[in-house]
């Protein structure tokens, strides 16, 4: 089976993580320091705030922003629960709104629809890799005087008009899941230039907790106050020796993934069956998913056939995502329904996600579209 997404894992990344072993920390230690510096340099800014997953980072960012009982907060239908679910834990409401047709990113047009005077923010995802329109959401987000959160879980390395990702929203969040651009197994992280919002982010990754055992060290004491809520969302050190490790990868790996997105594209020049989504100018596509709209033949009546037959010539073709107003959980707690997002739920009738991933051969690309295309045209 070619998976549609796999990490990579070399000698180099198991030595850094069994010298971490043979270490004498292997949770909140240096490298958690030394591996929220190198995040916070890569992106360009000032703090980095490393976690146990993205979905805790964007808990941790929804947090810090101050979202209450009450707020609403604009999120865009395709994504994954996360984006939702972490406004939901603080007792808000997201707000879903429609993407734009040809990339499936938040919709401007709608977001600005959707602000009233209980916004609070605006969570926008780079879905696949791409990032949103920052201008327009920037804009919105300067005259409602609401916070901007980057869910960048899809698009580290991703760049805006030469902007870093991490430099482009109130708050960035990034996620190292095993088929994301680097991983620590799991793991995630915050990037922010507001040093007072960063400390509340480290604050709520352990239990609300106002000095960690480093501080309290230092100042030769036990003592410590529980400032306010939190969690145990702390990664360990020899996952941060991991992503130290991978980080220095990522640039060739990013590379890799453009070359086979390429190799994709030429291929689907020849037919109108298979429609890769649109890539906007003056910005940096990252490529954590390759994504295509495909119209099915007689043979292959509907996407799910050919997800099936697809998968049994082992490829391993995905689709994300579900739409969030079509989910159940979402319909009894948020009052949505199916026909509030049309442009999401048509496109998820036809969208499938092919394989790609920094290891993935030549050879694999061609099979993939050699398969997919004869499916699809037959």
């Amino acid at each position: 089976m070619i998976p549609y997404g796999r990490h990579q894992i070399d000698q180099s990344d198991i030595d850094a993580v069994v010298d971490v072993l043979k270490s004498d920390w292997l949770t909140t230690g240096p490298k958690i320091r030394e591996f929220e510096g190198a995040i916070a340099r890569y992106t360009g800014v000032s703090h980095a705030v490393a976690v146990s997953s993205g979905t805790a980072a964007l808990h941790c960012a929804a947090y810090a922003t101050g979202i209450k009982p009450g707020d609403e907060v604009i999120v865009p239908a395709i994504t994954f629960a996360a984006t939702a679910n972490c406004v939901i834990a603080l007792g808000g409401k997201p707000v879903i709104v429609d993407v734009e047709p040809d990339t499936l990113l938040i919709d401007t047009g709608s977001v600005e629809k959707h602000i009233t005077s209980r916004t609070k923010a605006i969570i926008a995802v780079e879905y696949a890799g791409q990032p949103c329109n920052y201008a327009a959401l920037r804009t919105l987000a300067d005259e409602h005087h609401i916070f901007l959160i980057s869910d960048s879980c899809h698009a580290l390395g991703a760049r805006y008009e030469k902007k870093s990702i991490g430099q482009l929203a109130d708050a960035t969040v990034f996620s190292f899941h095993p088929v994301k651009h680097i991983t620590t197994g799991e793991g995630g992280a915050i990037v922010i230039d507001d040093p007072e919002l960063a400390l509340r982010m480290r604050r709520f990754r352990n239990h609300g907790i106002d000095a960690d055992l480093h501080q309290r060290s230092d100042a030769g004491t036990w003592f410590y106050e529980v400032a306010g809520p939190g969690f145990n969302y702390r990664l360990t050190d020899f996952q941060c020796a991991l992503g130290l490790s991978q980080l220095k990868k990522v640039e060739q790996w990013i590379r890799r993934r453009q070359e086979i997105a390429r190799r994709y594209n030429l291929a689907f020049q020849q037919t109108d069956a298979i429609l890769p989504l649109t890539v906007k100018e003056n910005l940096r596509h990252v490529y954590h998913l390759y994504v295509v709209k495909v119209r099915c033949s007689r043979d292959v009546k509907n996407r799910a056939e050919l997800f099936s037959a697809l998968r049994d010539k082992g490829i391993g073709v995905n689709v994300h995502y579900i739409p969030l107003n079509l989910h159940p959980y979402y319909q009894q707690q948020l009052g949505v329904r199916q026909g509030q997002c049309p442009v999401a739920e048509m496109a998820y009738e036809n969208i499938l996600s092919l394989p790609i991933f920094p290891a993935m051969s030549d050879a694999d690309v061609d099979y993939v579209v050699e398969n997919i295309s004869y499916l699809i045209e037959r």
